[in-house]
C-alpha cells in the first residue's frame, strides 16, 4: 500500500519519480556517496543534454558501487529492490516461464502497456497484478480498473525487465495467433516460399508478421527433413544466406532479403527467450519444437554480431540419438566387446577424445543411457547441457557464479553418485577431481580434445596428473571421428586398386576387398553421394604393458607403439574396415583420419 510518506519520491503534479528525491533517500540510507550524488544532480539539470530516461536508470548508468561494499553495484536490480522497500510494495523478478502469456497479454494492448510502461504479470479471478517502475504514476489505473472491473495490484520490477518482456510477451502472443490463423494455409505457404520472400523486399518487417512465422516454420521443418545438425543464418549487405550442416558438411539452402533475414532472426530470438533488443553482444538461448512426426526436438541457439547484422546458428539435438545402440553408432563387434568391457568396470576413468563435432557427446549420452538403470545414480556436469535426459541428474557449468567443472565434480561427489560424466577435462583442477572421484569408487566418463587415444594419456601428464594415479585410475580411452556413409540409393561398386589398398593398410595385414563403394549422387542425398554418418573408433585399453610405459618422461611414440602391440587399431585402419564393408569411401577416410604413427 502506497503511503503519503513514500510519495516524497514523486512529483506531486505528474506522479513521476524525481531524481533529487530518490538521491536524497539513497543518501539517507548511506547507499551512495555525497560527491557522487551532487555530481549526478548537477549534470542532470535542464539543458544539460541528458537523455529522457527515468531517475533509476540515470543512477544505475553512473556505475557506482555501494560506499560500504565495493563489490555491491548500484544497478537497476538494487535500485528497484530499494524502491520497493521504500514504497512498501512487493518486488518481483519477472520469470517468463511462470507467466501465462496469453492471459496477461489479453488484459491490455501492447500500445497501452508501452505508453504507461507497465506490464501485466498475473491475472486472477478478482484482481490483476501489474509490474511497474513508476508506482505513483497512476493515471492509467482508474480507467483500467473500470474496464476490467477487477482490483489492480502493483509490484515493482526492474525497468529493463519491463521493456524486454513487453516486447517478448506481445510478440510471442501475436506470433502464436498468426501461426494458428495460417495453419490451414501451411502447405500452400511452403509451396509459395518465393512469394513470401518477395513480401520482404518492400520495407521493414516485424518478427510476428504472419509470413515471417511461415518462413520460420518452413525453415525448421525443412532442416528436420534434410537431417541437418546445424542451421546457419548469415546476414549480408543485400541478401542473407541460409546454410545447413548436413552429414558434417555445410550446404547452401536459400538466400533471403536482408529485411526478411532480420525478421526471421528476431522471431527465433523471441521463441528462444532471448533479448530481442540486444544486438551488440552474443547471446545464447534454447527452443523446443516438434518435427513432422510429432517428436520433440530441441535447438540450442547462438547469436553473434557481425558486419551486417546478427549471425545465428541453431544446433539441432534430435532425441533419437539417445536410443542409438552401439551398432547404429558404428561400433563393430570387436569394438563393442572392448567398450562394453570398459564401461562394466565399477570405478575408474574413461575418456572419449576427438575434435569438435566428432560425435563425442552422442557416444557419451548413448553409453550413459545404457548404464542409467534404476539401481544406479548417474550425475553429469556439462557446459552447456546438450540434451535434457530424465534418467540423469544434470548440472550446468555457470562461470558467473564460479561453478566450473572442478567445483561441479566436487558438488556431485556429495550427491552419492555411482557414475559421473564430466563434460570436458580442461585444467588440472578438473583432472584432479576426476581422479579423486575414480579413487573413491566412482566410474567417471569425460572428454578431451586430442588427435588420438594415446595422446589423451600424454595430455593428462602435461596437465599435471601424476603418472602413478593415471596407472591406478585409467580404464581406457576411445578416440573417434564421424565419417559420411554412402547413399544406398545411388552407391556404385567398383574394384579397388590393390597397391593403394596395401599401402594404406601397411603394416596391418588385410585382404584386398573384391569391390568397394563409390559415391555417385542423387536427389535423395542432394547429389553428394552420402546419406548419414557413422563413427570410427580407436580403443586404447590400459593393459599392463601400457601401464608400465606410463612414466613422467614417457614419449608419445613409445606409448602409441605399445598400444598397437597390445591390440589397439588406429582410426584410419578402423575407417578402412568400413570401406571394406562397403559403407564409405577411401577419400572420406583419408579426409577425416590422421595417418597411423609408428615408433
Amino acid at each position: 500500500m502506497l503511503t503519503e510518506n513514500s510519495r516524497r519520491f514523486a512529483d506531486p503534479a505528474t506522479g513521476k519519480l524525481e531524481l533529487e528525491a530518490i538521491i536524497e533517500g539513497l543518501l539517507q540510507d548511506n547507499a551512495i556517496a555525497e560527491n557522487h550524488a551532487q555530481l549526478l544532480i548537477s549534470v542532470s539539470k535542464p539543458g544539460s543534454g541528458t537523455k529522457d530516461i527515468g531517475p533509476l536508470e540515470r543512477i544505475a548508468n553512473s556505475g557506482w558501487s555501494h560506499p560500504s561494499d565495493e563489490n555491491k553495484k548500484i544497478d537497476l536490480e538494487f535500485l528497484s529492490r530499494w524502491l520497493a522497500e521504500k514504497v512498501d510494495l512487493p518486488w518481483l523478478r519477472i520469470d517468463p516461464l511462470k507467466v501465462d502469456v496469453p492471459s496477461v497479454t489479453a488484459v491490455t494492448s501492447a500500445a497501452y502497456s508501452t505508453r504507461f510502461n507497465v506490464i501485466c504479470v498475473e491475472v486472477a479471478e478478482d484482481y490483476v497484478v501489474f509490474g511497474t517502475a513508476e508506482p505513483f504514476f497512476d493515471e492509467w489505473q482508474a480507467e483500467l480498473q473500470t474496464v476490467l472491473n477487477k482490483e489492480i495490484r502493483l509490484v515493482i520490477c526492474n525497468p529493463n525487465d519491463i521493456r524486454r518482456y513487453l516486447v517478448e510477451f506481445y510478440s510471442l502472443s501475436k506470433s502464436v495467433l498468426s501461426a494458428k490463423k495460417d495453419h490451414s494455409q501451411h502447405s500452400s505457404a511452403v509451396q509459395n516460399l518465393e512469394q513470401l520472400m518477395e513480401l520482404g523486399r518492400g520495407g521493414k518487417l516485424e518478427a510476428n508478421d504472419s509470413h515471417v512465422v511461415s518462413i520460420v516454420d518452413w525453415l525448421l521443418q525443412y532442416a528436420y527433413e534434410q537431417r541437418a545438425s546445424d542451421i546457419h543464418l548469415e546476414p549480408r549487405r543485400e541478401d542473407g544466406g541460409v546454410r545447413f550442416r548436413i552429414d558434417g558438411v555445410m550446404q547452401e539452402v536459400y538466400e533471403m532479403p536482408a529485411a526478411v533475414m532480420a525478421a526471421v532472426t528476431s522471431r527465433l530470438k523471441i521463441l528462444g527467450r532471448m533479448d530481442v533488443a540486444e544486438k551488440r553482444r552474443p547471446q545464447d538461448g534454447r527452443l523446443k519444437t516438434r518435427n513432422a512426426e510429432g517428436k520433440e526436438v530441441e535447438l540450442r541457439i547462438s547469436t553473434m554480431p557481425i558486419a551486417f547484422g546478427e549471425k545465428m546458428v541453431m544446433r539441432i539435438f534430435n532425441p533419437d540419438v539417445l536410443v542409438k545402440d552401439q551398432k547404429q553408432l558404428g561400433f563393430d563387434d570387436r569394438e563393442a566387446r572392448t567398450w562394453n568391457k570398459m564401461i562394466e568396470e565399477p570405478n575408474g576413468i574413461l575418456l572419449v577424445t576427438g575434435p569438435t563435432g566428432s560425435g563425442k557427446t552422442t557416444t557419451l549420452y548413448s553409453t550413459l543411457k545404457m548404464l542409467a538403470t534404476p539401481e544406479v545414480n548417474v550425475c553429469t556436469i556439462e557446459d552447456p547441457i546438450e540434451l535434457v535426459v530424465p534418467q540423469f541428474n544434470q548440472l550446468q557449468v555457470q562461470h558467473n557464479i564460479d561453478l566450473d567443472f572442478a567445483s561441479g565434480v566436487r558438488t556431485l561427489l556429495r550427491q552419492d553418485p555411482d557414475i559421473i560424466m564430466v563434460g570436458e577435462i580442461r585444467d588440472i583442477e578438473t583432472a584432479q577431481m576426476a581422479v579423486q572421484a575414480a579413487l573413491t569408487g566412482h566410474l567417471v566418463l569425460s572428454t578431451l580434445h586430442t588427435n588420438d587415444a594415446p595422446a589423451a594419456v600424454s595430455r593428462m601428464l602435461e596437465l599435471g596428473v601424476p603418472y602413478y594415479l593415471i596407472r591406478s585410475t585409467f580404464i581406457g580411452v576411445i578416440a573417434q571421428r564421424l565419417i559420411r556413409t554412402f547413399c544406398p540409393h545411388c552407391v556404385e561398386q567398383v574394384k579397388p586398386d590393390p597397391e593403394q589398398w596395401q599401402s594404406l593398410m601397411a603394416p596391418w595385414r588385410s585382404d584386398v576387398p573384391e569391390t568397394i563403394g563409390k559415391a555417385v549422387g542423387c536427389l535423395e542425398c542432394r547429389n553428394t553421394g552420402y546419406l548419414g554418418r557413422a563413427g570410427i573408433y580407436e580403443l586404447l585399453q590400459l593393459s599392463s604393458g601400457v601401464k608400465e610405459i606410463i612414466q613422467p618422461d614417457v614419449h608419445l611414440e613409445n606409448l602409441r607403439e605399445q598400444a598397437f602391440k597390445d591390440g589397439m587399431r588406429p582410426l584410419r585402419i578402423s575407417g578402412l574396415a568400413k570401406v571394406a564393408q562397403g559403407q564409405t569411401s577411401i577419400e572420406e577416410i583419408l579426409k577425416v583420419t590422421p595417418a597411423p604413427l609408428l615408433g
